[in-house]
């Protein structure tokens, strides 16, 4: 059964790849750019057909996959080519893979949510009794969480997200009373009690057990807000990453996502579940890849944006186009720095599965 899981992992990837780069190759030829080649995967091709001015490959390894635009890194005298187009056309489809990869992963939230008769709500519905007195004399049942620590509160999920992250002794809450918008600075939300096995751990002092039901709009409002948490989640974990929080031994690459995805969908209950459960990490998947694709690096969809930025702006200064090969060669470069990261990470992975 493992082996099916893994199976559809690796299909999982293909189609994030695939959805990319068509946001790319859509986009590139419905604003006149000459698109060469349009390939998903990396590496010697096992599959190559023309059809009008553009050759499509599925290649070898599903790594990865490119939408090779005429003049995408040099200069080119087709007037059809990328450099030679207007820069607000060359950000659209700069962009446009990593909006095509966001927009999936809101469509598999939606299909998700699909059958979801209501949801949670941030809304407060008790407060323990455990909590400090300057607790419950703050908060009060009816009061809808606005704010926990700074953090704008989309979903209920994004409470234990948040209280969890603290410190535990003291939080700075932003709630919404009637018409009034009430802030609480340094409130103990949590409190510590003894399990079975008599460990200790804590519990959160405040219960959200409201229910709003699942309408159509409530369906896409909720899809939208759980993406963008999902981009949070990304963000956080770029700073824990630059903190020192979390290590280069706590990445991942495909061959770690992979065994996840086949460990998820092993672990769960049943095949309904185990397929709802990967689903969840493919939308979060393709949402990671639209965050990590606009990053200002080299080779990535927001080196490239970041350099048409600055390489616009020096043109409109010195009225004089900058050869586009200089862009190719810092893209490349940045390319090959991916490409050394990527093995290096896949020996890591393949060595923990070997550990595990």
């Amino acid at each position: 059964m493992k082996v099916l899981y893994v199976i559809i992992a690796i299909i999982i990837f293909g189609i994030l790849i695939a959805v990319h780069e068509f946001g790319h190759f859509a986009s590139a030829k419905s604003l006149g750019v000459r698109v060469n080649e349009f390939s998903i995967g990396m590496g010697p091709a096992i599959f190559k057909r023309s059809r009008g001015e553009t050759l499509y490959s599925l290649r070898a390894f599903p790594i990865g996959g490119f939408c090779a635009m005429e003049g995408e890194d040099d200069r080119s005298d087709d007037p059809r080519a990328f450099t030679n187009k207007r820069a607000w056309r060359r950000l659209i489809i700069l962009i446009a893979g990593s909006f095509m990869n966001f927009l999936l992963g809101f469509i598999i939230v939606l299909i998700i949510y699909a059958n979801a008769g209501g949801f949670r709500t941030a809304e407060i519905t008790a407060v323990d009794p455990a909590l400090p007195a300057v607790t419950r004399q703050s908060v009060m049942a009816g009061d809808v969480v606005r704010e926990i620590d700074g953090h704008r509160i989309h979903l209920y999920s994004d409470i234990p997200l948040f209280l969890n992250r603290g410190d535990g002794d003291g939080y700075d809450i932003t709630v919404i009373r009637g018409d009034e918008k009430l802030t609480f600075e340094n409130l103990p939300l949590t409190f510590e009690y003894e399990t079975e096995d008599g460990q200790r751990a804590m519990q959160s002092g405040l219960s959200f057990d409201g229910v709003i039901k699942g309408t159509v709009g409530v369906k896409l409002k909720v899809s939208f807000w759980q993406c963008i948490d999902f981009v949070r989640m990304i963000i956080m974990s770029f700073r824990d990453l630059f903190s020192g929080a979390a290590g280069f031994k706590d990445l991942s690459g495909p061959v770690g996502i992979v065994g996840m995805i086949a460990d998820v969908g092993q672990g769960s209950a049943n095949i309904k579940a185990a397929f709802g459960n990967i689903a969840y990490i493919a939308a979060f998947i393709a949402v990671n890849l639209a965050v990590v694709n606009m990053l200002p690096l080299p080779a990535l969809d927001g080196g490239r944006v970041f350099i048409l930025v600055v390489t616009t702006v020096i043109e409109k200064i010195r009225r004089r186009r900058i050869d586009p090969k200089y862009e190719g060669y810092i893209h490349t470069a940045g390319l090959v720095f991916f490409f050394g990261l990527m093995i290096v990470v896949a020996f890591q992975d393949v060595f923990k599965l070997i550990v595990k």
